[in-house]
């Protein structure tokens, strides 16, 4: 349709005119930061097969069920996975009985008395025995402790993952938002003549797979509370009021240095590996007081002393190694952090630019859907970088031996 230029500038104004009523001044541009770095008031995040609403402001609507909701905070995570996972109860009954198996054992040992120890034999059934026992006691209780760190680094990692994905959730209600504002604007402007049925059409498209990234984003929110409530071992349907308030953003703030030096003190593996040679020491110090340690069961003695040194320093690098790459991997997803926030907020300001443009005329449909796509895929780059960083966070406290 061809207009006259004074023609074509009267309908410009009576298309602005035309959007501010219909709209509201600023709709478009206003919903290109709806995103907040800010940590979100407690949301109820359940397994719902409702349609979550495309409005952005209807997340924490309070229902008479929410009440009856049980909050859950990370620490709360962290102390219904001790409580009732699954893993850890095992690991502490295993613990249990060792403990009964090493108690008879020392008890049977202890009864040898000073004349009984004749032989070599005799000697290593009352002090390596003993020893032994004494430190399968002490690795049994080191074990469960490790177990209770991997619980709850377990649980640290289910709960951001399910804040997370109520985050991705809120991003594509945003997005919808957007596209669906979009879309009226391209019906308005078509009902008065100024654009054609295709920019209709294309954001009829854009609605579309809004929807669709907002289905996706709904089913990966059901499955993210049912792998929570499988790890925490309580009903899978549990619902929760997630206080979403404990995302890791500070910078690193310790060296490499300071957390090998905790790691070296406080892995499990390591004093293992010590406390075997202490046990191989005692058996060296037994073959020498009642045969000689020259004797060929002297040189095996000998031999897996060494070969227990050689064990712990194994281990010692490998905790090294642990503890540098989790720490590098640390450092680079915080990194990643400033980077994916500084193309977040240049894609918001490009697409608030992008929509002023297209309301004076100067940008088509499909620029704004394509601008608007952009700032998505911004948004959802920038929260997994936030995710990656927070479970970084997590395997970095893993290598400590935290």
């Amino acid at each position: 349709m061809n207009f006259p230029y004074s023609k074509k500038k009267w309908m410009s104004i009576s298309l602005a005119a035309l959007l501010t009523t219909a709209l509201g001044a600023g709709t478009l541009t206003a919903s290109a930061n709806t995103g907040s770095d800010q940590a979100k008031a407690p949301t109820t995040v359940q397994a719902s097969n409702d349609k979550v609403a495309a409005e952005a402001g209807k997340d924490n609507v309070s229902t008479p069920d929410a009440a009856a909701e049980e909050e859950l905070t990370l620490d709360k995570a962290i102390e219904q996975a001790f409580k009732t996972n699954v893993t850890l109860q095992n690991a502490r009954l295993d613990a249990k009985n060792a403990d009964i198996n090493n108690s008879i054992t020392y008890r049977s040992t202890a009864q040898m008395t000073a004349d009984m120890l004749d032989s070599l034999d005799a000697a290593q059934a009352k002090f390596v025995r003993s020893a032994q026992s004494e430190m399968t006691k002490k690795l049994n209780a080191l074990a469960v402790k490790t177990t209770e760190g991997k619980i709850k680094l377990g649980a640290q990692d289910a709960y951001y993952k399910l804040i997370f994905a109520q985050d991705d959730l809120n991003l594509k209600k945003q997005s919808l938002a957007r596209a669906e504002a979009q879309l009226k604007v391209a019906k308005a402007a078509f009902d008065v003549g100024t654009n054609a049925k295709t920019d209709v059409l294309e954001a009829e498209m854009g609605v579309a797979g809004a929807k669709a990234q907002l289905t996706t984003a709904e089913n990966n929110l059901e499955i993210a509370v049912m792998d929570l409530n499988d790890f925490l071992g309580v009903d899978l349907q549990k619902e929760w009021k997630v206080v979403s308030a404990n995302k890791q953003m500070a910078p690193i703030s310790i060296t490499m240095k300071e957390a090998e030096k905790q790691a070296l003190s406080k892995r499990l593996e390591i004093t293992k590996a010590e406390e075997e040679l202490k046990l191989a020491e005692l058996n060296v110090k037994l073959i020498a007081e009642y045969t000689a340690a020259s004797t060929l069961s002297g040189q095996q003695a000998r031999n897996n002393v060494e070969k227990s040194q050689l064990a712990i320093d194994e281990a010692k690098r490998t905790v090294s190694k642990d503890v540098a790459q989790a720490y590098f991997n640390l450092k680079a997803a915080r990194e990643a952090i400033d980077f994916q926030k500084a193309a977040k907020d240049s894609a918001a300001e490009s697409y608030r630019l992008k929509n002023l443009r297209y309301e004076n005329g100067l940008a088509t449909t499909l620029e704004v859907i394509q601008s608007e796509e952009a700032l998505s895929t911004r948004e959802n780059e920038y929260q997994k970088a936030v995710l990656s960083y927070n479970l970084a966070v997590v395997n970095f406290e893993n290598a400590l031996g935290n």
